[in-house]
């Protein structure tokens, strides 16, 4: 796991700058503290900052091949790349190191850029082809991996982060007109960032630099399905899922230094330690994170299940005195405003892992392999509302639910709240709909925010967009098309990648196996949510080993509560500080009627001002 940065010139007969490269690594030191690599010739310059996990001796970077006709540099890890290295001794390949960069380079000497499909991993790379004069970058098939690139005063810049872009010389534009898409999502989705003229290469996707021009290809999609013929074999399912999940999680044990998980409490992260303990010849390192406040803590459940499996746990608590301290390092890690609140706990388990180990597995991905969301149970309950009630009887147990919700207490009231969304949303088209229940406040709310910005691209248009080339038709699985689309490469993964790499520890994700996905898309719907049971192909497989209350525990997700800080009296001038310059670039009266909401406890808008705080964060850059 590492950071990568490096240009190259469209003149070949200008030379690059050392001390420029130089910049452009020291400014993600933390990416890779162990060692840092520069490859500088003629126009090219490649540059590399290591936290060593494989071959800790051999393993540098950049990374020549033996006949130094081709130099990489690469961030990730190729999981399978002991199988690879087989295959291509037996091809005639010759290998110096244990490493998978060595057998990133010999696959594509090999294979080409068809290499890409052979890999099952995580990764951004930058390739240099001499004999072609050619440079070659590629992104995992989900995003795990970051990859950002510029064409700047005919040269072709790239880094693993957008300050490597900036440490070169490309200056700071804002694209304001990407306010709408960033509220509503909490992101920018790839491939813009919030600056002009700075892109993220998409996930499963590659550029091939040459002559002067930058081509992007795509070397891998979702499968197709046919709907009317889904897997419904449930003994099928549960075999080939649960075969498939423990070689996943087996492969990405694979390193040669300390390594642990971070346990949530969740079905998720539970069942990646429960499939660890199976292989692991030592205890798993297991680290939670708490909260004082009841409604978003799952420590206890965690307890449970590092006791079950007798790892050595560790259990830390996220501060609201650590607030003002988060925006700061949130702010600096991800370069563009980030919405997701649940950086915060991702930042504070990432330290206190990175204290005791290199390198975790995760629990990510699973609501969007095993189709997880309760987004994809008010699918089957609103269709069923609509197949056997008219719109008015619709219409009027919404309103009900809305009343009922208004007299209960927190723990009650905020789910009802996110059911009323849900059933408002129901009658509109699919893409309003999912921009809607995806937003933490109503969309009416944000368009009165940017009314004043110019050319403000409208969040449905995103959709939109997104969703031209799915042909998939029922709306389960367009959701499902939307989480591995845009949820997990814009926000997820983004928010995983920053947050343990500003803490120099890797993570591992074996649910994004790719060849989970590719079976799990396939698998129908009633399958994957049996009645109203959320991730009934977990709970049926490795489910069966962990503790009982955990699997009746209600869904938390890794949220922080916002909601209730902010009603503190102490978070008031905290709120004044952090707010000025939205309050100015967007409706303030509106941006009050948000916070008000949110302190009478009328709804649950603690995120959407911490997303608010982070844009101000960006603004005041």
């Amino acid at each position: 796991m590492c950071g990568i940065a490096g240009y190259i010139h469209f003149d070949s007969t200008k030379s690059v700058n050392p001390s420029t490269l130089k910049m452009m690594t020291d400014c993600m030191v933390y990416r890779g503290p162990d060692a840092e690599g520069f490859f500088l010739e003629n126009n090219i310059a490649l540059g590399h900052r290591r936290l060593s996990i494989l071959d800790l001796d051999l393993g540098a970077q950049p990374m020549l091949s033996d006949d130094k006709n081709y130099v990489l540099v690469y961030n990730g890890e190729i999981y399978n790349y002991i199988e690879l290295r087989e295959e291509l001794i037996n091809l005639g390949y010759n290998f110096v190191t244990n490493s998978d960069t060595e057998v990133i380079i010999n696959a594509y000497r090999a294979w080409g850029y068809d290499c890409q499909n052979k890999f099952n991993g995580m990764w951004a790379f930058a390739l240099y082809d001499k004999i072609d004069a050619s440079l070659f970058l590629s992104r995992d098939r989900i995003g795990e991996k970051p990859m950002h690139y510029a064409v700047h005063n005919n040269t072709f810049v790239f880094g693993s982060e957008l300050k490597c872009l900036f440490a070169y010389g490309i200056e700071k534009e804002i694209r304001l007109e990407l306010t709408e898409i960033y509220l509503a999502l909490t992101n920018i989705p790839a491939p813009d960032t919030f600056y002009k003229n700075c892109f993220k290469l998409k996930p499963a996707h590659y550029l091939i630099v040459k002559n002067g021009n930058v081509v992007e290809k795509k070397y891998w999609e979702l499968p197709q399905i046919n709907e009317e013929k889904m897997i419904t074999d449930k003994k099928i399912v549960y075999k080939q899922f649960e075969d498939l999940f423990k070689d996943a999680v087996r492969i990405r044990m694979r390193c040669d230094v300390a390594f642990g998980a971070f346990l949530s409490g969740g079905l998720d992260s539970s069942s990646v330690v429960s499939a660890m303990s199976e292989v692991s010849k030592f205890p798993v390192n297991t680290f939670t994170i708490g909260f004082n406040t009841k409604d978003f803590d799952e420590s206890e459940l965690a307890q449970e299940v590092a006791t079950k499996f007798k790892t050595k746990h560790f259990l830390g608590e996220v501060e609201p005195a650590e607030f003002q301290e988060s925006i700061k390092k949130i702010s600096h890690h991800f370069d563009e405003p980030f919405g997701d609140s649940s950086a915060i706990p991702t930042d504070t388990v990432s330290k206190h892992a990175s204290k005791q180990v290199k390198m975790v597995l995760t629990g990510d991905g699973g609501d969007e392999v095993l189709s997880g969301y309760n987004s994809y149970k008010a699918i089957k309950i609103t269709n069923r509302l609509k197949r056997f009630l008219p719109a008015y009887a619709v219409k009027i147990l919404t309103q009900l639910i809305a009343i009922t919700a208004s007299v209960l207490p927190n723990k009650h009231k905020y789910k009802l709240i996110k059911l009323v969304t849900f059933l408002k949303a129901s009658k509109l088209p699919f893409e309003k709909r999912i921009a809607q229940q995806i937003a933490f406040t109503d969309l009416e709310s944000i368009k009165t925010l940017t009314r004043t910005i110019k050319n403000v691209i409208p969040i449905e248009t995103y959709f939109e967009t997104l969703l031209k080339d799915c042909t998939y038709t029922d709306d389960f699985y367009k959701l499902m098309y939307v989480h591995y689309y845009h949820s997990l490469p814009n926000d997820f993964l983004v928010k995983v990648d920053r947050m343990s790499m500003a803490n120099s520890i890797e993570t591992r994700v074996p649910f994004l196996d790719y060849r989970l996905i590719e079976f799990m898309v396939k698998v129908h719907k009633d399958v994957k949510l049996q009645g109203l049971e959320l991730k009934s192909i977990l709970r049926n497989t490795i489910g069966k080993t962990l503790p009982e209350n955990l699997l009746h525990a209600p869904k938390l997700g890794f949220s922080v509560p916002l909601r209730e800080w902010f009603k503190d009296k102490s978070f008031e001038v905290i709120l004044k500080q952090n707010l000025t310059k939205v309050n100015k670039l967007l409706d303030e009266s509106t941006i009050a009627k948000i916070v008000e909401e949110n302190n009478s406890g009328k709804k649950d808008n603690g995120n959407f001002i911490w997303t608010l705080i982070l844009l101000n964060e960006k603004l005041n850059d």
